[in-house]
């Protein structure tokens, strides 16, 4: 990967500390091999390289977008609806599009007493991000669904929202 603090990819680790090997063969799949044959192990996050070497995790693998071969942060895209002044809290989760693959849905609360359309708040993103990066929908919610440990619960919106798709008055 390159160190040009853009490009992003699976973060894998191997070392003194780190696990080599799980209880017979459960998560086998966690580990990769390299061409020398080490062992390494996928710690399920995204990570970019700046050109000095500062490693930055951008998100986690199960949560990026996978639009026509690029890798969209969800967590980029929530930091950016959360700046905005209507929105209390916001979840990006992949939606499926056909051309693409997948796309960015936002699931976005409001905070009492205001209010923001979808057009306003998807305008927001065109000075923020770039068009491919934005999300393509929003849905408003009145909750997130979250943990016992108050993280918002990616998986139960996924599933929730996996049939959802922009309508075609919507582009």
């Amino acid at each position: 990967m390159p160190w040009d603090g853009v490009a992003a990819g699976e973060l894998l680790v191997r070392g003194h500390s780190v696990v080599n090997h799980y209880y017979g063969d459960a998560g086998e799949s966690a580990f990769s091999v390299d061409a020398l044959g080490r062992r390494w192990f996928a710690t399920g996050d995204v990570a970019k390289i700046s050109p000095q070497g500062v490693m930055q995790i951008c998100d986690r693998t199960k949560d990026v977008i996978k639009s026509g071969g690029e890798w969209i942060s969800s967590i980029e895209l929530e930091n950016i609806a959360m700046s905005h002044p209507s929105i209390l809290e916001a979840a990006v989760i992949a939606m499926p599009h056909a051309r693409w693959g997948e796309r960015p849905l936002l699931l976005a609360v409001e905070r009492p007493g205001v209010e923001v359309s979808r057009e306003a708040l998807l305008e927001f993103y065109q000075a923020r991000s770039a068009k491919m990066y934005s999300p393509d929908d929003v849905v408003f919610v009145t909750e997130l669904p979250h943990g016992a440990t108050g993280k918002i619960q990616k998986s139960v919106l996924r599933e929730q929202y996996k049939h959802h798709t922009v309508a075609a008055h919507k582009h």
